[in-house]
């Protein structure tokens, strides 16, 4: 492990090529380690960042805040919001993805919390136009799957109770009402079984941290709390449920692994829900869920696009963890 010295604490981190930079703070650290400035700093009230595909992309935003900023680079694209209501409750439901056929579009919810919308990220240009019937729902936590044909929001209902929901962007886009229905997953868990984290193993499979094994009124088997599953779209079932005596907290997926941050960094592999590695040293913080609690933020961290490093932000420093050799014959080689 390798740890970077800081002269504040990384808000955001995201990988350029094996530099690592701080959106937010207008920061880079390179392979040498040396903390350079930028010459754009956002800072408040921005404290989060998320980065398209391309890395060409960034949205800053404020997780418990209204207001975001797109970029292109440096250059500001263009200034974006989100609707007040219970705006300090949960996270900011913000991503960016590519579509098949290489369009980088922005996910979002600009004017209703309960209505997504996907736009250009260049023009703006609205691309889910028509009729639409939202939920009750508070969408949070989006991510477009790697192949740019699903969308997953990790949100909650008003009990609270945490959700995870499943879209098909290409339906979507020719019918924006989709994303109002409650997408591909079987039906929400019982009210004592909640989500607390999902995110994309790759373009057919999604993990969602919950726990115990429940039935819905048809007998269809879903999780609840104390549980890591792995839904198949192909499939269209459950190909995995484990069963683990941690709390998982926020997910990063690494093909048949994934990285749970809460209390410390562990690796996870979804098929059986063992621990394959773990690093009690590095803190993070013990949040669950998209929404609740302010003073316990989401763990700054981001994991390389090959795979084999773990920054994690630390209050001093950055942690890089080197993790262990993937066998996931799904993923290619790095380099």
């Amino acid at each position: 492990m390798i740890v970077l010295k800081v002269t504040a604490e990384a808000q955001s981190l995201v990988w350029n090529g094996d530099d690592l930079v701080d959106p937010v703070g207008g920061r880079r650290w390179g392979p040498d380690g040396v903390e350079q400035h930028a010459s754009v700093v956002h800072g408040s009230p921005f404290d989060r960042c998320v980065a398209s595909p391309s890395g060409r992309y960034s949205v800053v935003y404020a997780e418990r805040g209204t207001e975001a900023l797109l970029l292109d680079g440096d250059r500001l694209v263009r200034e974006l919001s989100r609707s007040y209501d219970h705006a300090e409750d949960f996270d900011y439901a913000v991503a960016l993805g590519t579509l098949r056929g290489g369009r980088e579009v922005l996910v979002h919810c600009p004017e209703e919390y309960n209505v997504l919308e996907i736009e250009d990220a260049e023009s703006g240009e609205r691309l889910t136009v028509g009729e639409r019937r939202p939920r009750d729902v508070f969408h949070s936590r989006l991510e477009m799957s790697p192949d740019g044909t699903h969308l997953l929001s990790a949100g909650w209902l008003w009990h609270p109770h945490g959700i995870a929901e499943v879209f098909d962007v290409a339906r979507a886009l020719t019918d924006p009402a989709v994303l109002d229905d409650r997408g591909v997953l079987p039906s929400d868990p019982g009210t004592d079984d909640e989500v607390v984290s999902a995110c994309w193993l790759d373009g057919d499979r999604v993990a969602v941290a919950t726990g115990e094994l429940a039935l819905d009124d048809e007998g269809f088997s879903v999780l609840g709390p104390g549980q890591l599953g792995v839904w198949s779209l192909s499939a269209g079932q459950w190909t995995h449920r484990s069963r683990v005596d941690f709390c998982v907290g926020t997910l990063i997926a690494r093909g048949d692994t994934v990285v749970s941050l809460h209390g410390h960094p562990r690796l996870v592999d979804v098929t059986t829900g063992a621990v394959v590695a773990e690093w009690p040293t590095v803190e993070v913080s013990r949040r669950d869920g998209s929404y609740g609690a302010t003073h316990i933020p989401t763990p700054v961290a981001a994991l390389h696009p090959d795979g084999t490093r773990l920054a994690v932000a630390q209050p001093e420093s950055i942690a890089i963890i080197t993790l262990p050799e993937r066998e996931d014959s799904r993923l290619p080689a790095p380099g």
